[in-house]
């Protein structure tokens, strides 16, 4: 079990007893299955030495600093990354301001001043590729260097890959673009959500095709436009619905402005709920523009029934254990 998580926003606000600890350094942008392959190995270390399993991520993004052109959108907040990081044994966070006045931290500025001296290490644990300092001129071999004068061990972690996939952010970020869900929860080791606040819709499905939850979108990855079979919770309740949703511009009633519109497929008992996380299980077909809202509701309750079909399934295997695959995500239904 881990303990409780503690999360920090900045140097100042790192406690003396931060260390001594085990260190992983990184992004670690949609926590994907290399990502978690690290922290089980940080925490494993960890407590076979008594020492606290930790992890460094940056906000924003060190290319935002360094090379704006080249920065990505992210599939995770830093707060979202903690709390992943928590479910596989991680107990704190430094979420740490990247400043240009971080970027210019040689390597042994970076290693003495805020890993040793601020944070305590006693061992880091870091990709093969990993790369730190002014100019990224600091590698692994100079962490080995370096550890080795300050008194902190460094293991790297090899990457991984799935069914063929080199796992990492980049290839989460396009399968999820191309609505490819599956195989994006393959590399994530979960489904992947988007979350926010339920906001205020137009009234055309509640008063012409079906009620929806329309999602406030905070996300910077969105899946391709199109509608999936989802599973939306009620990110303050926990309660949670077999549902279908819609990414897109409503083309049937002349919409120009992208949406997430979510239909439950379950009675939603006592008031509906402020804020939603929808999970993308699997893509059902495009959007596209209906004759008439008749036509486009027929066709959504031919979706709700499909999706419907597809839960049944996936509560099955989840259900058998013995016959399903190691996880509910590792397989496309």
């Amino acid at each position: 079990m881990s303990g409780p998580l503690r999360v920090y926003r900045s140097l100042e606000e790192v406690p003396r007893d931060f260390g001594p600890c085990t260190l992983t350094i990184g992004n670690f942008d949609g926590v994907h299955a290399a990502h978690r392959r690290i922290l089980r190995r940080v925490v494993a270390v960890a407590r076979a030495n008594g020492w606290r399993p930790s992890a460094l991520t940056f906000d924003p993004h060190p290319a935002t600093v360094v090379a704006p052109e080249r920065a990505p959108k992210l599939l995770t907040s830093p707060i979202e990354r903690a709390r992943l990081m928590q479910s596989e044994g991680i107990e704190q966070v430094l979420i740490l301001p990247f400043t240009e006045a971080v970027a210019h931290l040689s390597p042994g500025e970076f290693v003495e001043n805020i890993l040793v001296k601020r944070l305590g290490v006693r061992a880091i644990l870091v990709g093969e590729n990993f790369r730190f300092g002014r100019n990224q001129a600091g590698n692994v071999a100079t962490l080995r260097e370096l550890g080795g004068k300050c008194g902190f061990q460094t293991e790297t972690i090899g990457a991984i890959a799935l069914r063929g996939r080199l796992v990492s952010s980049s290839a989460v970020r396009k399968l999820i673009e191309q609505g490819a869900m599956s195989a994006a929860a393959r590399l994530l080791e979960r489904w992947y959500a988007l979350e926010g606040a339920v906001i205020p819709g137009r009234g055309v499905g509640s008063a012409q095709t079906v009620p929806t939850l329309n999602l406030g979108i905070e996300a910077e990855v969105l899946p391709a436009v199109g509608v999936y079979v989802t599973r939306t919770w009620d990110a303050e309740e926990g309660r949670s619905w077999p549902s279908v949703t819609n990414v897109g511009y409503r083309p049937t009633f002349g919409g120009d402005s992208l949406s997430v519109e979510t239909f439950l497929l379950s009675t939603l008992d006592g008031q509906p709920p402020r804020r939603i996380r929808v999970e993308f299980l699997f893509r059902l077909r495009d959007e596209r523009k209906f004759p008439s809202a008749d036509d486009l509701k027929a066709q959504i309750l031919r979706d709700a029934r499909r999706a419907q079909a597809y839960h049944r399934r996936l509560r099955r295997w989840c259900e058998a254990p013995a016959e399903a695959p190691a996880g509910t995500t590792s397989r496309a239904l």
